[in-house]
């Protein structure tokens, strides 16, 4: 696992799906701090490590990212973890209902992948 400030390469991507799911890396962002977790066996392992490097968890969301598939279309990104599921944040599913964290995750997830 590792927090990613700066970028990394879709290839570095592929080397971690492959090492541990095959298809897809599992990651945690940090929607204030423009930052995310990857390359965790769950999400709230990933949620744990930027929660000890000064997150805070109203700010984190769990999300798939599938690097095999094109960047620009809909399947890059799949918007599903336990620790979604946030009650007192109005957010009821696994998902992220809000469609204002969903769009700041892509644009973060776009900063953040080359």
């Amino acid at each position: 696992m590792k927090i990613i400030s700066e970028k990394i390469s879709l290839p570095e991507l592929r080397e971690m799906a492959a090492g541990m799911f095959g298809n897809l890396v599992k990651a945690v962002v940090d929607i204030e701090r423009n930052i995310m977790a990857v390359d965790g066996e769950l999400h709230a392992d990933e949620e744990k490590m930027l929660l000890e490097d000064g997150s805070r968890q109203e700010n984190l969301w769990g999300i798939n990212v599938y690097p095999e598939m094109d960047r620009s279309g809909p399947d890059f990104v799949e918007f599903d973890s336990m620790i979604n599921l946030r009650p007192r944040q109005k957010n009821l599913t696994r998902g992220i209902d809000n469609p204002d964290v969903r769009e700041k995750i892509l644009v973060i997830i776009g900063e953040l992948i080359s």
